[in-house]
């Protein structure tokens, strides 16, 4: 295995071996972070394939001032978000008003013992059926630690339809996963 700063550098000078081990390193990581925007699998590897040329055609971009996961990892959200705006049927619903919308703390932490009851194989599955502007916003916001001013501007909203969607996200996820442990286990033959 090439040392990363090799891999850096022949990166930045086109070396197809090193481009090809920096993707082996790298590409499992960030299928995950693919999945959890996309619809299923085959549009998670479009959006990973997607964002590698983009890390491959600007890495003389690249400058170490952090991780080079971390920098790789922004371009392949952002190439996420594209990809989804790029195939979003409606824009993001907005319902601010909506006392629907508030949930107390203590709802927030039942929800979130929920969440944790299941596999994480079922929570992926469960986001991946999410309502885009759901899944969107959840995606930024707990994974990726975007603030909801930031969310706003990625995604050309407002900031309280931003927290409305997170809210909207939790509330579904929540459903959804007692939906799940309702369903009966399937018997072995």
């Amino acid at each position: 295995m090439i040392p990363e700063d090799k891999i850096i550098k022949g990166c930045q000078a086109g070396k197809r071996k090193c481009q090809t081990q920096l993707y082996q390193r790298f590409a499992p990581i960030m299928l995950g972070v693919c999945m959890r925007y996309a619809p299923d699998r085959d549009a998670a590897e479009d959006i990973l394939q997607e964002g590698f040329i983009k890390v491959f055609t600007r890495f003389d971009s690249f400058r170490g001032d952090g991780s080079l996961e971390g920098w790789i990892r922004r371009i392949i959200v952002n190439t996420a978000i594209s990809w989804v705006k790029q195939r979003q049927k409606t824009p993001f619903a907005l319902d601010v008003d909506s006392l629907q919308d508030k949930l107390a703390d203590t709802e927030e932490e039942e929800a979130l013992q929920l969440i944790e009851r299941v596999s994480p194989e079922t929570l992926m599955e469960l986001i991946q059926t999410m309502p885009e502007g759901y899944r969107m916003v959840l995606n930024l916001f707990v994974f990726e630690g975007v603030s909801h001013k930031d969310i706003a501007e990625l995604l050309q909203i407002a900031e309280n339809t931003s927290k409305s969607q997170l809210s909207k996200a939790r509330r579904w996820l929540r459903h959804n996963v007692l939906e799940t442990e309702k369903k009966p286990i399937p018997e072995l033959r």
